[in-house]
């Protein structure tokens, strides 16, 4: 059975929690990604993370000035972080339990990656369990719109793919849920 380890991202972007959100927002942009872990401002601080949604919530949807704004008014810190060697049956139930969708792996305060639901589907063998419901084909359509969308090299994200990939992360909540559901009734 896969690691955290085994299908992590090991590529990570952080910032600085004195940042302002517009920063954020611009390396996101470059690097085409849609979370930033906020560094710890020391060895005993714990990682925060700051995603595209905290962005939108707390700023955009208030009018604020994302240049006026430091990552550390809207980040989430202490952020929750997967142990490295949980299996991805365990980090996935964690992503449910929880309502994430991305987590850094950490170990003795190291960061080592980060995970994400995306992830999870596309690099173990989560995939390869035969579609059983109407929902796991709806996930299946979901990511497939995403990656057309998603397909072509831009400078920036587009709004498309981010909807795209926001309907394919609300799918994969919703069948987490109802795995837990049917478990627990």
């Amino acid at each position: 059975m896969f690691r955290a380890t085994d299908i992590m991202t090991e590529q990570v972007f952080t910032i600085s929690s004195s940042a302002t959100v517009a920063q954020a927002i611009a390396l996101m942009q470059a690097k085409k990604v849609r979370s930033l872990i906020v560094e710890r401002a020391h060895d005993l601080d714990t990682y925060g993370i700051l995603t595209e949604r905290d962005v939108v919530y707390n700023v955009t949807a208030s009018g604020q000035d994302p240049n006026q704004i430091p990552v550390h008014k809207i980040m989430r810190k202490p952020c929750i972080v997967v142990k490295p060697d949980l299996n991805i049956e365990q980090v996935a139930q964690l992503f449910a339990d929880t309502g994430i969708q991305r987590a850094p792996v950490i170990r003795d305060g190291e960061l080592l990656g980060i995970i994400s639901v995306t992830d999870i589907l596309m690099k173990s063998d989560v995939g390869a369990q035969p579609l059983a419901d109407a929902l796991s084909r709806k996930i299946q359509n979901a990511l497939r719109h995403a990656r057309v969308i998603c397909g072509d090299e831009q400078e920036q994200i587009s709004q498309e793919c981010a909807v795209a990939w926001d309907v394919v992360e609300e799918l994969k909540a919703e069948a987490a849920h109802q795995r837990t559901r049917q478990g627990k009734g």
